[in-house]
């Protein structure tokens, strides 16, 4: 009598860990392109004296004593830093709270949980959210927006935007945070995976906060006297506005450095911790009583956590809500129609399509064929430098090389030029290791069916923060014609027409009606299935 195989001996029989390599060889291929060449040209550029006309000279390590012994990089720093911390008290406290609340409340507040959260998600736009705050400086304005008013004197002025900043973000800091901690309380108590958790959404805090832009950018523009430069401003700054293009590169590697270190130091806690991500039966498949609901007093406590979040977060935003559903007043700019629409989303999409497909595949060569066995995640490090890392370190390196192409002001300069989400990469290899774990199907039912719809929630995700993104094509398209939603925005900001910008063209009806469906659908029918767990994957086996 031939003896049952396990999980892990289906996955090696059903497909062999050679084509686990095969499957990684586009992202490293992707990685290699579009990361890091870019990183390498940025660090020489940085070791330059850049000339616009004439070769460029070696000079060393001379660029990085001027930024570094410049007292405003120091303070640039200092600031970044400071926007990042209201956001990560929200991201660690908030999130985790919210999280307990909804979990222990049962499946039917959990699901109302995730459908508010969704909310925040799908309508968030840095830009459109940062113009209506600014509304608050016009002398009509009334209500919390009038917080802006600080913004105009250099002693007031950082403190006021850190404050915006934190109310701005806290629905969609506060959605992120508590999807990230749902998964891992399936298990039922705090754990190494809440821990792990934790690590994770605390170090992605810090590294989104020290690539702070579009806010700052919209708002201030670093004043005033230079009161709210970030470190992103002073690198668009010197490369794009003085044209210290070696003095940019020197900036962007001390950003690309500082994300480096903290995506090794979350992928470390990844696989050291044996994270993984698995999809439970369905609740009334396993047990009917609790798809309903948890005791009365945690479902009272999950609707009551539910309310307050709801609650704080229309207040936060209802300077973006106001000004969304204000009437059009004389002077007010007009929608800028399709042809902007089309600008925004396309390339966003295709962007997504291609970064994430790309991860997808290595997520199957990684996590579901194990080509290291039982360390095979450990392959994400040479990934891990990029996990954090956004086009904003990139873009000196990037927008030069599609200058020499001579591809700016044309539609394809648009989609960014990421070949490979590394965080989807992350993300899609633990959830792969998870299935293969657990499964006693062969690879194709168990790891690839399964993890698919999971592909599809991250490209929807990507090409949503594609489309709101400033900075790419701020800098690759020039042409009217070419401008995307928060380009156009701000220029309708900045001019001198006295027009005052239609924020709903950052998040139009269409977009947004889809996007909400999608990650309604999305929540409901398969993230609110995930479980994240830690330890040895032996647990996971299923009982003989």
């Amino acid at each position: 009598m031939t003896s049952p195989r396990t999980p892990t001996e289906i996955s090696a029989d059903s497909a062999s860990p050679a084509l686990g390599w095969l499957l990684l060889l586009p992202a490293l291929l992707g990685t290699l392109i579009s990361l890091v060449l870019p990183t390498v040209q940025t660090i020489l550029l940085s070791l330059q004296s850049v000339r616009l006309t004439g070769p460029s000279d070696f000079v060393g390590f001379a660029n990085f004593g001027r930024v570094l012994g410049e007292g405003a990089f120091w303070k640039a720093l200092v600031f970044t830093l400071s926007l990042a911390v209201m956001p990560l008290l929200v991201a660690v406290v908030v999130g985790p709270l919210l999280a307990l609340a909804l979990d222990r409340s049962g499946g039917l507040a959990r699901r109302a949980g995730r459908i508010v959260l969704s909310l925040a998600l799908v309508t968030f736009s840095p830009v459109a959210v940062a113009i209506s705050w600014m509304r608050g400086l016009r002398p009509d304005a009334s209500g919390l927006a009038t917080l802006a008013e600080g913004l105009r004197d250099p002693a007031t002025a950082p403190l006021t935007l850190q404050l915006i900043t934190a109310a701005a973000t806290f629905g969609v800091v506060c959605a992120l945070a508590t999807m990230a901690f749902l998964p891992a309380l399936r298990g039922g108590t705090v754990s190494t995976a809440m821990l792990a958790v934790g690590a994770l959404v605390a170090l992605a805090m810090v590294a989104a906060g020290l690539q702070t832009f579009s806010i700052g950018l919209t708002m201030t523009h670093g004043g005033p006297n230079g009161s709210t430069q970030t470190l992103s401003l002073v690198q668009y700054t010197y490369t794009f506005m003085v044209v210290k293009v070696e003095l940019g590169a020197t900036v962007a590697t001390v950003i690309g450095l500082i994300l480096g270190v903290l995506g090794i130091a979350a992928v470390c806690v990844a696989a050291a911790s044996g994270m993984r991500i698995t999809i439970v039966p369905r609740e009334n498949e396993r047990n009917p009583d609790a798809a309903r609901s948890g005791s009365g007093a945690k479902v009272i406590v999950g609707v009551v956590a539910l309310v307050v979040f709801l609650a704080v977060g229309l207040v936060l935003t209802w300077p973006w809500l106001s000004a969304l559903l204000a009437p059009a007043q004389p002077g007010s700019a007009a929608p800028s129609g399709l042809r902007t629409v089309v600008n925004t989303w396309a390339p966003a999409l295709i962007g997504a399509l291609v970064s994430v497909g790309v991860a997808y595949l290595a997520a199957l060569g990684i996590g579901g064929l194990r080509p290291l066995g039982r360390r095979s995640e450990w392959l994400l490090l040479a990934f891990a430098p990029w996990l954090f890392v956004g086009i904003g370190p990139l873009s000196v390196a990037d927008w030069r090389t599609i200058r020499s192409m001579g591809m700016i002001d044309s539609f394809v300069a648009l989609v960014q030029p990421i070949l490979v989400s590394v965080p989807a990469l992350l993300i899609l290899t633990l959830l792969c290791k998870g299935l293969a774990a657990r499964t006693d199907k062969d690879f194709l039912s168990g790891v690839v069916l399964p993890s698919l719809p999971m592909a599809g929630i991250l490209a929807l995700a990507v090409t949503l923060v594609n489309g709101h993104d400033l900075l790419w094509p701020l800098l690759v398209a020039q042409e009217p014609g070419l401008a995307t939603a928060p380009v156009t925005l701000l220029a309708q900001t900045t001019g001198y027409s006295g027009a005052w910008p239609d924020i709903g063209l950052a998040t139009p009806l269409a977009v947004v009606a889809g996007a909400l469906i999608g990650i309604v659908a999305a929540q409901l029918l398969y993230l609110d299935r995930l479980a994240i767990t830690a330890g040895d994957s032996r647990e996971d086996a299923p009982p003989a």
